[in-house]
């Protein structure tokens, strides 16, 4: 606006004082296998999405949640909790894990053969036919067709490559930086959400492999370093087979010790969920549970200081990896929560996820490790002021500078203690924390207290006889 020469001039001045803007919650990164080849996906490579149509465009789908773990994330985040967006990221690589099929006899059914799923369609030959000119082959939901352009019957002979999701390993899902190729793969690729979507995800999930202890313990580290500022939890599934893992409930705890799943930002669960036919690792169900707990406008509200536990799950019972149903009761589910583990409970209030400790529990007894709403709180309050008032990095570290970060952010905890998301909260500037030498070189350390709500985990009720209400049968 051109300044005004003779008479009376107004303009607009920045407010001194900024509020915090409040950062998403909730958001899960999962890795693992998908059947990308059936839409050209990409491997290796952060996929966000925000809706189950978005996602099977560019990851694929099968109910084949067994050998495609992504699948069953994509289904449960956004069919059964419909909570978004979310971070994938597929490391199945037709070109690495695949098999060879030769001279397979298929019949021909209405001018077309159902090829499997994992076939890759590029790769298939059919004897005798020209592709491109005899047959064409696409995918439908479930399966590979071969459609011939003119009417054929009969038995064809088939050779191709398929993918085979059983020789993805645990180092494709743990992943790494490449020296010879500069290519980033599995859980490292969680540095990569921030700086292409600006979103940073709170949940950490291997659907089908986070019971192996080295995979949860890379899913753990990464959670304590996203970018080197972020933190995340990470969601892990008690092993239930037969061989190697767990059957019964009073074995959870020793299990989970001897596999060192042990750490604050770590949520076991046990066992299995099961929803009509379809069965669940419980940690993608619990991580959907948990993003709508935090968005919930009757709970969370976009933050996450409400614990998921007796909120309700979609199951209908729990199994273990054979198919066994598990039935527990208050007491053995309470026996599985002083141990730190998380499950489910059929009770009053339906089938719900039953717990509200993280792995470090019953051996830290610090509630900001143990309770994972409280460990979150802190998480989610550290990433808003990160994001918030990254861009004043630089400035001039002036009074006015100082007393207009003190005010946003006390002004933010001030709503939230109005809310109830937290039980009180300030950040200062301490004198003792803060030394001259300190701020001569352009550090300023801000000093922020908060108190989440605990979540009301016992309620006690003392029932007494009381005598003197008798003396009124003999009122007149």
């Amino acid at each position: 606006m051109a300044d005004i020469t003779h008479g009376i001039d107004a303009k607009k001045q920045t407010t001194s004082v900024s509020s915090p803007v409040v950062v998403a919650t909730g958001i899960p990164f999962v890795v693992g296998a998908s059947p990308a080849h059936m839409v050209g996906g990409k491997v290796n490579d952060v996929i966000m999405a925000n809706d189950y149509e978005e996602a099977v465009k560019a990851l694929g789908y099968s109910d084949n949640w067994e050998g495609y773990g992504l699948s069953e994330a994509v289904y449960t985040q956004f069919v059964l909790y419909q909570q978004s967006p979310a971070f994938f990221v597929n490391v199945l690589d037709p070109a690495k894990h695949k098999k060879e099929v030769s001279g397979k006899k298929y019949e021909v059914v209405e001018n077309q053969i159902t090829l499997p799923l994992e076939t890759i369609a590029e790769s298939v030959e059919i004897e005798g036919k020209e592709k491109g000119k005899d047959f064409e082959v696409f995918y439908n939901d479930t399966a590979c067709i071969a459609e011939f352009t003119e009417d054929t019957t009969g038995e064809m002979t088939v050779s191709c490559t398929e993918v085979d999701p059983s020789k993805v390993t645990k180092a494709d899902i743990i992943g790494g930086y490449s020296i010879a190729t500069h290519k980033t793969t599995g859980l490292e690729l969680i540095d990569d959400c921030f700086p292409k979507y600006r979103i940073v995800p709170d949940l950490i999930l291997c659907p089908n492999w986070s019971h192996d202890p080295e995979v949860a313990a890379v899913m753990s580290a990464k959670g304590e370093n996203i970018n080197g500022i972020f933190e995340a939890d990470a969601l892990l599934d008690v092993d239930t087979r037969a061989e190697g893992g767990v059957t019964y409930y009073t074995e959870v705890p020793a299990w989970k010790q001897s596999k060192n799943f042990m750490k604050p930002n770590e949520l076991v669960c046990f066992p299995k969920l099961k929803l009509g036919d379809r069965v669940f690792n419980f940690s993608t169900q619990q991580a959907g549970l948990m993003a709508r707990t935090d968005n919930d406008g009757s709970l969370g509200d976009g933050t996450p200081c409400e614990s998921a536990s007796n909120k309700s799950l979609q199951a209908d019972s729990m199994v273990l990896a054979s198919g066994e149903e598990v039935v527990l009761d208050v007491q053995k589910a309470n026996y599985l929560n002083d141990n730190g583990v998380i499950t489910g409970l059929n009770f009053i209030n339906g089938f719900v996820s039953w717990g509200d400790y993280t792995a470090c529990f019953p051996a830290n007894t610090d509630p900001v490790d143990y309770f994972y709403c409280i460990s979150r709180m802190f998480k989610w309050v550290a990433k808003t002021v990160t994001l918030s008032y990254w861009s004043w990095v630089d400035r001039k570290l002036t009074r006015r500078l100082i007393d207009a970060i003190l005010q946003g952010i006390n002004d933010w905890l001030a709503a939230l203690t109005a809310d109830e998301k937290i039980v009180g909260g300030r950040v200062e500037l301490r004198e003792e924390e803060n030394s001259l030498t300190a701020l001569m070189s352009g550090k300023a350390k801000f000093h922020i207290y908060i108190t989440p709500p605990s979540p009301l985990r016992l309620m006690e009720y003392v029932l007494e006889y009381d005598v003197s209400y008798l003396s009124s049968l003999l009122a007149a």
